[in-house]
């Protein structure tokens, strides 16, 4: 293809095809990523750390990275509880069908909302006076058999 330039009076004629638009590749920053599922999933730096068991400094300087060591993206992933390619291949897009996504039946939505409960809360209370019980038993029995020890002395 051959395209006429014009400069001053002159007619040029350039030879070579010139490339208006390049698709650049798309560079993946996997600690944005990072932070990204970390705020859709609600976890703060802090905690974030605690469970890696590095500093939260770490945890943001690792936010910034635009390419992360595969160990601690293993392991980033395992706590976040997402598979690595999440972090690896998260663009927006993939952000917005990942939000879209999740959801947790966990959440208590306000009188209206449709709140669906996996067990029956009375239950629950029986089961914990019921253990404080054996707790309250097993305490005892500890300290008579503790007693006994030290007046045999």
């Amino acid at each position: 293809m051959f395209l006429p330039v014009f400069t001053s009076i002159k007619f040029v004629i350039i030879a070579e095809p010139i490339i208006f638009f390049t698709m650049a590749e798309k560079i993946i920053h996997e600690g944005r990523n990072i932070r990204r599922i970390r705020e859709i999933l609600g976890i703060k730096q802090d905690a974030l750390a605690f469970d890696l068991g590095i500093s939260q400094q770490a945890i943001s300087l690792l936010e910034q990275k635009e390419k992360v060591d595969e160990k601690i993206l293993g392991d980033v992933a395992k706590v976040l509880k997402v598979p690595v390619e999440a972090i690896k291949n998260m663009n927006d897009d993939a952000t917005a069908n990942f939000i879209n996504t999740f959801s947790d039946n966990s959440v208590n939505h306000g009188p209206l909302g449709n709140f669906q409960c996996t067990f029956n809360p009375f239950d629950k209370i029986v089961e914990l006076y019921e253990s404080k019980i054996q707790l309250y038993e097993r305490m005892l029995k500890e300290k008579d058999e503790l007693i006994e020890k030290l007046s045999r002395k």
